[in-house]
């Protein structure tokens, strides 16, 4: 059992790099202009239900790019260096940027199709029990129902989630340390972590605002991608 670490110059590659300036740079562009009553990039960049009067079909890569405060884009961009270096060193640059456009496009798609779905699902209760509510809570559903369908999605998780899936693949005996102290398996930490996302998915709890399904979508394709890539190559554990 070994422990895989980029080393020397490597520790910041190219791309893991760049990505990190332009998540921070956009971040900064979000509170400046938000403070400043401007124009509202959610609205603009955020990924949002395709029923939405704000929905464009740019926000499937902007989304990737935009975060919903420092914590958020704290921990993906973590992240992102973390496992994001490692990979970029493994494959090199133009690998590494495909794979994690294609992780986070596909993470969108996924969560673009639950929530068109459960969206769905509401529209049509709502339809059915409209003629048999007052005004006002016809108003009160109405405006519940738009908000849901112009809530915005935002983050680079479904992306990084690609990079972990993808680094619990190619290193699954590292080991990756919980809370710092806490040593586990990659491959086992992937696993725990994607069965958590699927059972919260599912559960579908009132007042959690994680994209859960746009995660696993990520972690699919990253792991779809590095399966198809190695499938001629003798595998080798770290």
């Amino acid at each position: 059992m070994t422990e895989f670490r980029p080393g020397g110059f490597q520790v910041l590659p190219v791309v893991v790099k760049n990505l990190l300036i332009i998540n921070g740079l956009v971040f900064l562009a979000q509170i400046t202009f938000e403070k400043a009553g401007l124009v509202s990039m959610y609205d603009l960049f955020a990924l949002h239900d395709v029923r939405s009067p704000f929905f464009r079909p740019h926000q499937f890569l902007t989304h990737m790019f935009l975060h919903g405060g420092f914590d958020h884009i704290l921990f993906n961009m973590f992240a992102l260096w973390m496992f994001g270096s490692v990979l970029e060193n493994y494959w090199g640059p133009k690998r590494f940027i495909i794979f994690y456009l294609a992780c986070g496009l596909g993470a969108a798609f996924l969560h673009m199709g639950v929530l068109y779905y459960e969206n769905t699902i509401d529209l049509n209760r709502l339809y059915a029990i409209l003629p048999q509510l007052d005004q006002i809570q016809q108003e009160r559903e109405t405006i519940r129902i738009s908000k849901q369908i112009n809530q915005a999605t935002v983050g680079a998780s479904g992306a990084v989630f690609g990079c972990l899936a993808a680094f619990g693949y190619l290193f699954p005996n590292s080991l990756i340390y919980l809370y710092f102290f806490i040593p586990i398996k990659a491959k086992w930490f992937v696993m725990m972590y994607a069965a958590m996302e699927f059972f919260l998915g599912v559960r579908n709890s009132a007042g959690d605002n994680v994209a859960h399904w746009a995660h696993l979508g990520g972690a699919l394709v990253g792991f779809l991608l590095v399966l198809y890539w190695n499938k001629t190559k003798r595998r080798r554990f770290y």
